[in-house]
């Protein structure tokens, strides 16, 4: 019972936090792939898919900063995607060129090969999208694409596929003028200091949001994670499995210790040590800890595999599996103290009482 306890505290606490993992990747895989070192936004926003246009004007001024060696726009925004039978779904179209934010991990077709009207999706989304692979035909307000290439775990955290294409075709699709993008994605010369362009872009153009690469990272998971509870509920459901595993443990080590208090009393009236008999009990719990741990994430090992192609994958990485083992071993030990506050009362005279 002691490991079957821990196993299946070691199962929840490995997937819970894995899925907290694998939503932090999915959030912040577009940004650390755009290339920028600082972001141009819409005032007041604060995710990739929420942001609202920009004038246009933007570009020009941040262009006119020194230390600024390119402006790229890009263009990210919510649309309908229509599928062969006609059904829609919700889809993050995502445009741009000269190599800012192209699709990675693409394992059928070409990205730079790509049609005026062809895109780039992920295969994990092949259902949802209605689609069977290259060459498949869709629609976004109305107007034809084909798919021309094919990713391979491209998640959004949103549940809407990411589909990829060039800057003029999302303008077109969006109707955003040729003018204007969501995001202006500014890289700086080498050597030169991020925050010091920063903050004179700041005052270039005051009524925007100026990120650097790692502050858009920040506002972005806060929003996913905090701002609409989710991260909350994750790392809940670890904290729920950790106290579950602590009781159920502390339970059962202290029922094992009741069962055999006349074996512990009678080391008392041979003179064992305090120490020693709280030694013996923690010794027991670490072996427990060791043992349930060895089988747990084996457990969940294979339950991170099979969800690595899913819209949701489990990141089980070796410092959360080292993590793990050292909340184990620390679980049982905490567990343990129920049994040695109850041996440490042993009166020994009971072992001639029987």
């Amino acid at each position: 019972m002691t490991l079957i306890g821990i196993l299946f505290a070691v199962v929840l606490l490995a997937v819970q936090l894995g899925l907290y993992l694998g939503a932090r990747k999915m959030i912040v895989d577009t940004i650390d792939h755009a290339g920028g070192d600082i972001w141009i936004a819409a005032y007041g926003s604060n995710s990739f898919e929420q942001a609202t246009i920009l004038h246009g004007r933007e570009r020009f001024a941040a262009l006119s900063v020194p230390g600024v060696s390119a402006v790229e726009p890009l263009v990210a925004s919510f649309a309908p995607w229509t599928r062969g039978d006609t059904s829609t779904t919700s889809v993050v179209v995502v445009g741009a060129d000269n190599g800012t934010l192209s699709p990675w991990n693409v394992v059928e077709g070409s990205v730079s090969a790509l049609s005026p009207d062809g895109v780039a999706v992920d295969r994990t989304y092949a259902d949802t999208l209605g689609i069977s692979g290259i060459g498949a035909v869709a629609e976004i307000n109305g107007q034809r694409l084909r798919v021309d290439a094919l990713t391979d775990g491209i998640r959004s955290f949103t549940t809407s596929p990411y589909i990829f294409m060039s800057l003029a075709k999302a303008r077109e699709l969006l109707s955003v003028p040729s003018d204007q993008a969501t995001f202006y994605l500014v890289k700086v010369q080498p050597g030169v200091d991020v925050s010091g362009v920063k903050h004179a872009l700041e005052k270039k153009l005051p009524g925007t949001s100026i990120f650097t690469n790692a502050e858009f990272r920040q506002t972005n998971l806060d929003y996913w994670l905090f701002g609409t509870g989710a991260g909350v509920a994750l790392l809940g459901g670890a904290v729920l499995g950790l106290i579950i595993g602590t009781v159920v443990v502390a339970q059962t080590l202290y029922s094992s210790t009741k069962d055999h208090l006349a074996e512990f009393a009678t080391l008392r009236a041979l003179g064992s040590s305090s120490f020693y008999i709280h030694k013996v009990i923690l010794t027991q719990a670490t072996v427990s800890a060791f043992l349930g741990y060895g089988l747990g994430i084996a457990v969940s090992f294979a339950v991170a595999q099979a969800s690595l192609h899913t819209p949701m994958p489990i990141m089980l990485t070796p410092q959360l599996a080292a993590m793990l083992l050292v909340v184990t071993v620390v679980m049982c030990a905490v567990s343990a103290l129920s049994s040695i506050f109850k041996v440490t009362k042993i009166d020994p005279a009971m072992v001639f009482a029987r």
